[in-house]
């Protein structure tokens, strides 16, 4: 299995609390001793996680420009999750609620993006394996620790998914501009798939097809289209909403 970074106070300290084991070696900012640092290192250090300190420079010569807030961590890569994952959480699930990223390739997106389905109680996100951002250390500090809450179901079909999670009774909805259905007025309180498409390029024509119904967020501005982050927590908090008033 291989390493990877981690950057910034969220992902360490998820990573921390639920599987300490995979730390190698915490890098931290020499010279500081703050509230917010000193617990995480002696936490660290109970774990016997070792922990070196470095210059700001050395610091951010390792994170590569990447915005460490002065903590690194060395940790082995995550194991990752996969179809039969998928088919055991809808299966475990009363009423399965899944976020579809068709083709997502930035990472801060995709981090974002996670953070929602966190927030919004997604069971699972679910990516193709090919041309779609990787869940690195940009991702993982962007999600804020949801990465490691959130499983992130790697697939190689996204289309054959699809198919397969409607023949368990998930209900697929699916994001785009063209029609007349606003998110708002659509029913979404059953078991849930939300399918966002790519930046710029929305769903794929496979994906689009293998969707129940489309829906769109009403655009009151001058500005077409959202980010796709943003517009996956609006869909995301829409479901969570409708449920809440159905309970």
């Amino acid at each position: 299995m291989s390493n990877e970074l981690i950057f910034g106070f969220h992902s360490v300290e998820a990573i921390l609390a639920k599987e300490p084991e995979r730390f190698i070696e915490i890098y931290a900012l020499k010279g500081r001793d703050d509230k917010r640092l000193s617990p995480v290192i002696e936490q660290a250090r109970r774990f016997g996680i070792s922990v070196q300190f470095m210059q700001r420079k050395a610091l951010d010569n390792k994170a590569k420009d990447e915005q460490h807030q002065g903590i690194i961590a060395n940790v082995k890569a995550a194991r990752v999750f996969n179809e039969k994952d998928l088919d055991e959480i809808i299966e475990r699930e009363d009423t399965p609620f899944l976020l579809v990223l068709d083709g997502i390739t930035d990472p801060h997106n995709l981090g974002a993006c996670l953070r929602s389905a966190d927030a919004a109680g997604v069971h699972a996100v679910i990516v193709p394996k090919d041309k779609s951002a990787k869940l690195n250390g940009t991702a993982r500090k962007v999600a804020c620790g949801a990465a490691e809450t959130v499983p992130l179901i790697q697939v190689t079909n996204l289309a054959r998914t699809l198919r397969e999670i409607k023949d368990a009774g998930v209900w697929v909805v699916g994001t785009a501009g063209e029609t007349d259905t606003h998110v708002f007025d659509a029913s979404l309180t059953g078991p849930m798939a939300i399918v966002m498409g790519a930046e710029g390029e929305g769903m794929r024509r496979l994906t689009r097809e293998h969707c129940d119904v489309l829906v769109k967020i009403p655009m009151a501005g001058t500005v077409s289209s959202l980010n796709v982050s943003v517009a996956t927590g609006i869909c995301l908090f829409e479901v969570l909403r409708q449920r809440a008033e159905t309970n």
